[in-house]
C-alpha cells in the first residue's frame, strides 16, 4: 500500500498534468504566431475584420501597400474562400467602399443580439419622407410636401440631425429654397453601394390582389 507521502506526491503530479498541459498549448500558439508570415490577403482580410466602416479601395490600397487591382482580386479570393467554407460572411461593396458583413439569412439571430441605436430608428412618416427624398434627389421641400400631403419641416430636420439627409444646393427657382439630398451614412444603414442600387420604383409596388 501506498504511504501518506507517497498517495499526496501522487495527487500533486496528477493536479501539475492539466497546468503542465495548458502551458504547453499555449507555447505551441505563442510559437505559431512567431512562425506566421502575414500574406497582402490576409492583411486585406484583418484590415476589413477591423474596421467598424466600408473602406474604399483607395484607402484599402494605402494601408496594405498594394494596387488597386490586387486588393481586388484578394477581396475576390477571400469570398470564394468564404463560400466555400459556408461561412456567414462576405466582403461586400458599400456607399463606394468595402466592409465585412453578415450574409442576411442570419438576420432573425442578430436581431436577437443587436439593439438597432435609437438615432437610426424612422418612423413610418420619417422613411416616407426618406423614400422621397432618396429617389426625386435633389428635391425641395415643397415638392416632398406636395407628395405627402403634410408638412414636412420637422420630418427633414429630424432626417438631418440623423446625418441621413442633407443640403446639397439651392434650386434656381423663386426665393432659392434649399435641395435635399441623401448620405454616404443612408447608404450603409440600407446596405446600398450606390443609388443605382435602390429598388426600382416597379418593384417596390404590392402585386395585384
Amino acid at each position: 500500500m501506498l504511504d501518506e507521502e507517497q498517495v499526496e506526491q501522487t495527487e500533486q503530479a496528477e493536479e501539475a498534468q492539466p497546468v503542465e498541459q495548458e502551458e504547453e498549448e499555449q507555447a505551441d500558439l505563442s510559437r505559431q504566431d512567431r512562425d506566421f508570415e502575414p500574406t497582402v490577403e490576409s492583411v486585406v482580410e484583418a484590415v476589413l475584420f477591423a474596421s467598424d466602416e466600408p473602406l474604399t479601395a483607395a484607402r484599402l490600397t494605402k494601408i496594405v501597400e498594394a494596387d488597386v487591382k490586387q486588393v481586388r482580386r484578394h477581396i475576390k479570393n477571400l469570398n470564394e474562400k468564404y463560400q466555400a467554407n459556408n461561412n456567414a460572411f462576405r466582403i461586400e461593396q458599400i456607399a463606394g467602399g468595402f466592409q465585412m458583413l453578415t450574409l442576411s439569412p442570419y438576420n432573425h439571430w442578430l436581431k436577437k443580439l443587436l439593439r438597432v441605436r435609437s438615432d437610426t430608428k424612422l418612423s413610418a412618416a420619417a422613411m416616407e419622407t426618406l423614400a422621397i427624398i432618396a429617389y426625386k434627389q435633389p428635391v425641395i421641400r415643397a415638392d416632398i410636401e406636395a407628395i405627402r400631403g403634410v408638412a414636412a419641416g420637422e420630418v427633414i430636420r429630424s432626417l438631418c440631425y440623423k446625418g441621413l439627409v442633407k443640403i446639397i444646393g439651392r434650386a434656381e427657382i423663386l426665393g432659392r429654397p434649399m435641395l435635399y439630398g441623401t448620405t454616404k451614412k443612408f447608404l450603409e444603414l440600407f446596405g446600398l453601394n450606390t443609388l443605382k442600387d435602390l429598388p426600382k420604383i416597379e418593384e417596390l409596388k404590392k402585386p395585384p390582389a
